[in-house]
């Protein structure tokens, strides 16, 4: 956790509502932090369905791997997070410590291990000792608390400057059902999954199968549209519960069911709330960055020269250095290995056109260009100029306090 917080960071945090069925604990165990909570348990009533996507990565974290194993029965009692360690590339070791962990939660909470779900985020390669958990379990399964929300979300964070948390209240067949979310992230984004760590909550009844189209629809255009630093973690865990206790609200077993409009162009804005909060907090971020492309020749060649702009570092150190540097976009759309007409693209900066027709803008003004380059928030379109593909990526700026956040990393 940074003791510098972001200058992108929302000016205040939503207070999220008790969730029937879900109530939780954090404690200090010492992992890596000192003088900080690291490790959360949430416990889940009977009848908690569960769903999730996870890392792209072809090195996964033990828990990750525990989860997957786990993700097809559907149910879930309880959520074990920890921060400091990623418990991946542990080998026999990290398997053996998820296997005592949900040991250690499962009798705690007297569930199925086979139903707990495990998390863990930090430094990789370094083994975890699951007697840290044990030793906190009695007194964490003792203090369960349905709120402050707020808590949770902090004793997750590693370099985070501030907790991510999002609610949304939404109508379900007549009846008002909530949905809460948190995540953490700042470093090692680009996850073309979900994000490091995210773990949302509703109360809805929702089934399982449900709940993972909605969960695997829902990451395409939130937390598979934001890239930090182009890497991709071991570790990327995204779960959606749902405790089915909302009273009166009525049962939803197909993912087509018209019922479930309103609850998924929800979860969606929350996914994406959040999703941008890891952008906002991103390593050293000074200046959050939305890229367009528009014109290309498919949405999927659209997404993939956004991408391609949002992670060079020639665009990134440019726009931390409030430079109108177009040419580096011209780069950057060029190298995507996707179709591309240097004589049709255009490129604006803040709703400025810079460059049109394959040169500069005849009505180029560089006074307005930087002033669009001055702004926290900073707008980069490139119209591919072939088709109606379109994509929106969010990234950051790169600066030197990414360099050193990272270099100092272990230490």
């Amino acid at each position: 956790m940074s003791g510098t917080l972001s200058p992108l960071a929302p000016k205040s945090h939503p207070e999220l509502p008790a969730l029937d069925g879900v109530r939780f604990a954090t404690a200090a165990a010492g992992i890596k932090y000192r003088g900080r909570t690291d490790v959360l348990l949430v416990s889940l009533d009977e009848g908690t369905e569960v769903a999730g996507v996870f890392t792209t990565s072809k090195c996964p974290s033990a828990p990750v791997d525990w989860c997957r194993a786990n993700l097809g029965g559907g149910r879930a009692r309880a959520l074990m997070v920890n921060s400091g360690n990623a418990n991946a590339f542990t080998g026999k070791k990290g398997r053996e410590t998820v296997d005592a962990s949900a040991a250690y939660v499962a009798a705690a909470l007297g569930v199925p291990a086979g139903q707990v779900f495990l998390a863990s985020t930090g430094v990789i390669g370094e083994p975890l000792d699951p007697n840290k958990f044990e030793a906190v379990l009695g007194d964490l399964s003792a203090r369960l608390v349905a709120t402050p929300w707020i808590d949770a979300a902090r004793a997750i964070m590693t370099t985070d400057t501030f907790p991510k948390v999002v609610t949304a209240t939404v109508d379900l067949g007549g009846v008002p059902v909530t949905i809460n979310g948190m995540a953490k992230g700042a470093g090692m984004i680009a996850p073309d999954m979900a994000t490091m760590l995210s773990f949302i909550f509703t109360d809805a009844p929702l089934a399982a199968p449900v709940l993972q189209d909605l969960i695997s629809k829902g990451v395409r255009q939130s937390f598979n549209s934001i890239t930090v630093d182009s890497d991709t973690s071991t570790s990327d865990t995204l779960l959606l519960f749902a405790t089915g206790k909302a009273r009166g609200a009525p049962r939803i077993t197909e993912a087509a069911d018209p019922r479930l409009a309103a609850f998924r162009a929800a979860l969606d804005g929350l996914l994406t709330d959040l999703a941008q909060m890891v952008v906002r907090d991103g390593e050293g971020a000074r200046k959050f960055i939305e890229v367009n492309v528009t014109g290309a020749v498919d949405d999927a060649s659209a997404k993939r020269i956004a991408f391609s702009i949002a992670n060079s570092p020639l665009v990134k150190t440019a726009v931390a250095g409030e430079d109108a540097n177009w040419g580096r976009v011209v780069m950057a759309v060029g190298k995507a290995g996707e179709p591309a007409d240097r004589d049709r693209l255009a490129i604006y900066f803040g709703g400025i056109r810079v460059a049109v027709n394959g040169e500069r803008d005849p009505d180029y003004s560089e006074d307005a260009a930087s002033a669009a380059m001055r702004k926290d928030e900073i707008v980069i379109r490139a119209d591919i100029g072939l088709g109606e593909g379109r994509a929106t990526v969010w990234t950051c700026d790169l600066t030197k306090e990414y360099v050193a956040i990272n270099g100092d990393y272990r230490s």
